[in-house]
């Protein structure tokens, strides 16, 4: 069932500009968006991308230690999101990064937000082409340890997140 909600092109841009690897400089690299969140406008009719709700690559090893754990916390614990996280990890033959979509609903949400999340998530879907992973997540139990993220990428085979052992 469809919300009617639509997506705003700022939230296409944002998904292009983190799907897209071209070969930039280092400032522009610095630049990238590592995560990003993705709500509901006041009136519910658009998909937005929130406001201050991001980690730029270059904020890693700056004022961001780990991005995982630091995405995790910009998820609000009342409310439901949309989220895009660019997964760096390593398998034993290589090195990936995959952009996830998350879909962020806790089960402490109010039931009115987790509807139209749920029924306007094909809209924001439909827009990000090419996502390989989409996690919907139901609380922090689901998305604090790492090792769930390392699931969704790729089972077993993935031996580091983020730098991190598995």
């Amino acid at each position: 069932m469809a919300s009617g909600v639509t997506v705003n092109d700022e939230v296409i841009r944002v998904f292009n500009d983190m799907k897209v690897r071209k070969s930039s400089t280092q400032d522009e690299v610095k630049k990238r968006k590592k995560a990003v969140l993705f709500c509901l406008s006041e009136d519910r009719k658009k998909i937005i991308v929130e406001e201050g709700k991001q980690i730029l690559v270059g904020d890693i090893g700056e004022t961001v230690d780990d991005p995982y754990a630091c995405f995790v916390k910009l998820l609000p614990p009342n409310d439901c999101r949309y989220g895009l996280y660019d997964a760096t990890y390593e398998t034993k033959e290589s090195k990936k990064e995959d952009l996830v979509f998350v879909f962020w609903a806790p089960d402490s949400a109010p039931l009115k937000s987790k509807m139209i999340y749920a029924s306007s998530k094909d809209a924001i879907k439909k827009k990000f082409t090419g996502i390989k992973h989409e996690w919907q997540v139901n609380g922090l139990d689901d998305i604090q340890d790492r090792s769930t993220l390392a699931e969704k990428l790729g089972g077993n085979v993935v031996v580091s997140l983020e730098g991190k052992p598995m």
